[in-house]
């Protein structure tokens, strides 16, 4: 007899009671439980881009807290980016890559206040990653908890992260939290007070609008929420939000990157330090860089119109050479025209290049485009 295997059911957020509340259809993503749209994906999709302030929760997300004398030293050695000119206060990306260069999984990294523990004051630092991606950080870092001062704590189960996206959020944030955190830097972090409760607050896009980030512990969630509802944000699910990113250039692990995929493949250019020593990995990114380029890199493909195109689609050149593949597939309703991201080689990167795109028994004409499609500046 076979053996039937279940799959484990979806972990919900801290603020599932509160999306089905407001009607939200719920969808499985990355194994967690998400708001896939409250029922006007049209309409949240415009509160973001049009005006206004969209609330949406992130809680999937893998949250980490990293501390302790030599956890620069440790975290140095593993990412990209130079962790020793991040100051209090300012976050930057980064990515962790293994010993051939390749993607592990792509992070943010917020320097918070130092603490103080046995009278000594250590950096204290948040990783924020995506949901699929969560596990392989933790197991990456957790290897050095006992190599010297470095301690890794998992905040995931115990906080609640969801975002402010739009052209409003800044007055949001003014009206629920206060003028300081509303002047943040875009790549400011601050701590905020609400109702004598801790609020972390991260200045940040993931829509290519004005965004701020909140990490709150999980029993407070609910309320917080209400607040900025009550303030004029609207709920936007994540059917809304992956229009958004992909108009912003922002890939997905599992979906527009991997672990096949060296670092610099995936756009994360801002991610790497070329200057900041050695890192795992750091070879062989730094001899593509002098000694060439990459192969193929994560690029904007744009359709005259709206098409029926599918993501893992071929790419074409003009004479039927194959030259990548198409990623993520949108309809943009900014653009009024079917976008993409995909993998397409060197040669033919330059945006405005003319390529073909394979579609059923087809092929329908793209051009190469810069990244982002939408910003706060288009």
């Amino acid at each position: 007899m076979s053996e039937v295997i279940q799959k484990a059911a979806p972990q919900g957020s801290p603020l599932d009671n509160k999306h089905r509340s407001l009607g939200a259809t719920m969808i499985d993503r990355e194994n967690h439980s998400v708001p896939g749209s409250y029922g006007d994906e049209s309409g949240e999709y415009e509160t973001v881009r049009e005006e206004a302030a969209g609330l949406i929760d992130l809680s999937s997300r893998g949250r980490f807290l990293v501390s302790g004398s030599e956890a620069i030293q440790f975290l140095n050695g593993l990412i990209t980016n130079d962790m020793k000119t991040l100051e209090e206060g300012r976050w930057m990306p980064a990515a962790f890559p293994n010993v051939q260069g390749r993607l592990i999984a792509s992070v943010r990294i917020v320097r918070a206040a130092a603490a103080e523990a046995d009278g000594n004051v250590s950096p204290v630092f948040l990783i924020d990653t995506e949901a699929v991606t969560r596990h392989g950080v933790l197991k990456t870092i957790e290897r050095f908890t006992l190599a010297g001062d470095f301690h890794v704590t998992e905040v995931t189960n115990q906080t609640a992260q969801f975002t402010v996206q739009g052209t409003k959020t800044a007055d949001m944030i003014r009206t629920v939290l206060g003028e300081e955190p509303s002047t943040l830097p875009a790549n400011g972090a601050t701590r905020a007070t609400w109702q004598d409760v801790d609020v972390t607050v991260i200045r940040c896009t993931h829509t290519g609008a004005d965004g701020f980030d909140l990490v709150v512990n999980s029993e407070h969630a609910e309320s917080l929420w209400d607040s900025f509802v009550n303030a004029g944000a609207r709920p936007v699910g994540h059917d809304a939000l992956e229009i958004l990113r992909i108009e912003a250039g922002i890939p997905r692990y599992g979906i527009d990157m991997d672990e096949t995929n060296v670092v610099t493949e995936a756009a994360l250019d801002e991610a790497v330090s070329y200057t900041k020593g050695c890192y795992v990995g750091q070879e062989i990114i730094a001899r593509i860089k002098y000694r060439g380029h990459v192969a193929k890199k994560l690029s904007g493909l744009a359709f005259n119109q709206q098409v029926k195109v599918e993501a893992g689609a071929n790419v074409k050149s003009s004479d039927g050479k194959d030259i990548g593949r198409l990623t993520s597939v949108t309809y943009s309703p900014r653009l009024s025209q079917t976008i993409a991201l995909g993998y397409v080689k060197y040669d033919y990167l330059t945006p405005g290049t003319e390529v073909k795109v394979t579609a059923g028994s087809d092929d329908v004409v793209a051009t190469v485009a810069a990244l982002p499609f939408v910003s706060r500046a288009r």
